[in-house]
């Protein structure tokens, strides 16, 4: 199988490209290296796959020193001329697009990179799907799509129609796009709605390396809703594999959806939509106790309101996701933190 995995230089994705090569599948690799956040740590999880920063061009496919079923492309989704001419030579099997602008409280600031990437460049995917048709094409959502929903746990068949950023608007966007081309040209589509997602190689703006960068310096970590958020906080290891198991169990129509009665996260075509977390939410003042014990070193605190853009508390549910495909997380915060704290002190030598 060949499969393009865009967004690798990211978190999920380095991880996701990571799974794909050990199994010996044929992966090309795509992203636009930008600097929401420091692209050092980028680069790095693009050397980790044997993909040198010296050698990496704008629109030149590089083939990792490391893993000769590997290739990378550094290319913007924006670029459809380009995109459509990789889509041509490679002929994909299986799309996993995790290329996005990611972010609730960046999109307050900084709406139209939203639009840019997130809109216009899954666009361009699906067209390239269309175009030149795969087998599957897997997507991240979020769970911010859920937004002033308060009914938990949290299920795809829920209405999804209050977004409270632009960024969950922008994700609901993929979901309802994805759903016209299912219909229209019959692309298989599933939309993953990611619940906060952390582990080794994460993101410099999530909350666990915020948290574990403060207290390694001694400084007081912001600790929102005065410590009373609740996440669904899901481990990388087990992001991954319910994202392959998925990616090897293309959407089909639901044979019972009822038209008079529709469910949101199913259609009577190629499309489906699943929430993709741990089921067990987990309070943040818990999350710092476990960044506290990895670390060995207490936090000091700022207790602040809820920010816009952000909610109480998240929790997935994910029967479907098990039903379909035996999806079963199962690494506890303390081992995941402790797997992230190591991964930190090591990868930034304290």
């Amino acid at each position: 199988m060949k499969y393009l995995v865009t967004g690798t230089a990211g978190f999920i994705g380095f991880h996701v490209v990571q799974k794909l090569i050990e199994r010996g599948e044929e992966v090309v690799g795509l992203d636009v290296i930008n600097d929401y956040y420091d692209i050092n740590l980028k680069f790095s999880r693009l050397e980790h796959h044997g993909i040198a920063k010296e050698n990496i061009e704008t629109g030149v496919l590089i083939s990792s020193s490391k893993h000769p079923n590997y290739r990378f492309l550094k290319l913007d989704l924006i670029d459809k001329d380009s995109l459509m001419g990789l889509f041509e030579r490679e002929r994909f099997d299986v799309v996993i697009n995790l290329a996005a602008q990611a972010g609730v409280r960046y999109s307050l600031t900084h709406p139209e990179v939203y639009v840019h990437s997130n809109i216009t460049g899954f666009l361009n995917i699906l067209e390239a799907c269309r175009f030149y048709p795969v087998k599957h094409l897997v997507y991240a959502s979020s769970s911010s799509v859920y937004g002033a929903n308060e009914k938990m746990p949290f299920s795809t068949s829920d209405s999804v129609d209050h977004p409270i950023s632009l960024y969950a608007a922008s994700k609901k966007s993929n979901e309802l796009m994805a759903h016209t081309y299912s219909h229209l040209f019959g692309i298989p589509t599933t939309g993953l709605r990611f619940f906060t997602v952390y582990g080794p190689w994460g993101r410099p703006d999530m909350a666990l390396f915020l948290f574990t960068e403060a207290i390694l310096k001694g400084e007081p970590i912001q600790v929102f809703n005065y410590g009373q958020m609740k996440r669904d906080f899901t481990y990388i290891d087990d992001i991954v594999e319910g994202i392959l198991k998925v990616a090897d169990r293309p959407a089909s129509p639901n044979p019972n959806f009822d038209s008079q009665n529709p469910d949101p996260g199913s259609s009577k075509v190629p499309y489906k939509i699943y929430n993709i977390g741990n089921s067990s939410p987990v309070l943040l003042m818990d999350y710092i106790h476990a960044v506290e014990k990895g670390l060995g070193k207490e936090a000091k605190m700022d207790l602040l309101p809820l920010q816009p853009g952000d909610v109480p508390a998240s929790h997935a549910d994910v029967e479907d996701l098990v039903r379909d495909t035996g999806y079963k997380p199962a690494t506890p915060i303390e081992e995941g933190v402790k797997a992230f704290t190591d991964w930190y002190l090591s990868y930034y030598k304290k």
